[in-house]
């Protein structure tokens, strides 16, 4: 049985390099990798190549809950695409598109199996929004 596919998109008013280096880089993930304000990203760990890792701490503010984030790249081209294979086998595919008026970001993603995959597309879009408003602000 294949997985359900998942697609979250934003278009960001910033050039396309500034938006790889925001999505790509450890020191600005963790100011925008959480889908509520009552999460955060205290750390970020980022390998960007084939065969490379990453790892985001993902917790709530409060204590109460956390988890760690991360897989494995299988294909980074810079400017344009990055695919990876999360821990549980899982697969993501991030499409950067230069726009007119900044830059696209499409996100694919295998859904779970334990939560609704409408839960899982609105937390996956709004960490994507939180990109967008972080980016767009600096």
């Amino acid at each position: 049985m294949s997985a359900t596919k998942v697609t979250v998109g934003i278009s960001v008013n910033a050039d396309v390099a500034k938006v790889w280096n925001y999505w790509t880089q450890p020191e600005h993930i963790v100011n925008w990798n959480f889908a509520h304000e009552s999460w955060h990203c205290p750390s970020a760990t980022n390998d960007l190549r084939p065969g490379g890792s990453f790892s985001s701490r993902m917790e709530a503010r409060d204590g109460s809950f956390g988890f760690d984030f991360g897989g494995v790249y299988d294909d980074v081209k810079e400017h344009q695409l990055i695919a990876y294979t999360l821990g549980d086998g899982r697969k993501v595919e991030v499409t950067f598109e230069k726009a007119n008026d900044g830059c696209n970001i499409t996100t694919v993603f295998d859904a779970e199996n334990q939560n609704p995959v409408e839960m899982q597309q609105m937390g996956w879009q709004a960490i994507a929004n939180n990109f967008k408003s972080y980016t767009e602000s600096k």
